[in-house]
């Protein structure tokens, strides 16, 4: 279907968070359970009480698939609003694809060195993409 290419990176992104959510688990549960944390005596809380608990490598994991919630929202707007309108085919295909790819690495970086000059970079770069495809939808609908 006409503009519907988008949807691929869209669900790609999607996918990715999943499995950084599933990372995320894997390392976080048994890290608790060495640190002696008994969740079932937990109240109240969130994530971020752990960041004085859990090692640092721990929490990264935890910290990107947070970030994953934050500006991938906008994208995902953004890309169904395009494939809805029948833009997201071309150019913004390929830009919603740098953005996933970007993201991505961003969050393989987060997780497994935390370098943040290279973290700025990559979240630097999909921010960049991201505007882009807000330009071109903007662009899209106010001059069609």
């Amino acid at each position: 279907m006409i503009g519907m290419e988008v949807l691929k990176p869209l669900a790609v992104l999607a996918g990715w968070t999943m499995v950084m959510w599933l990372w995320m688990y894997i390392t976080r549960i048994p890290a608790m359970s060495k640190a002696g944390i008994d969740s079932k005596g937990l109240v109240g809380g969130t994530g971020k009480n752990l960041d004085d608990v859990l090692p640092p490598q721990i929490q990264w994991i935890a910290h990107n698939y947070n970030h994953l919630h934050e500006a991938p929202t906008v994208f995902y707007a953004v890309a169904l609003a395009l494939a809805l309108i029948g833009q997201g085919d071309g150019l913004n295909a390929t830009i919603a694809w740098a953005y996933v790819g970007l993201r991505i690495l961003h969050s393989l970086v987060q997780a497994i060195s935390n370098r943040v000059m290279v973290r700025f970079l990559l979240f630097a770069l999909s921010s960049l993409c991201l505007m882009a495809l807000c330009l071109h939808l903007a662009l899209a609908v106010f001059h069609s």
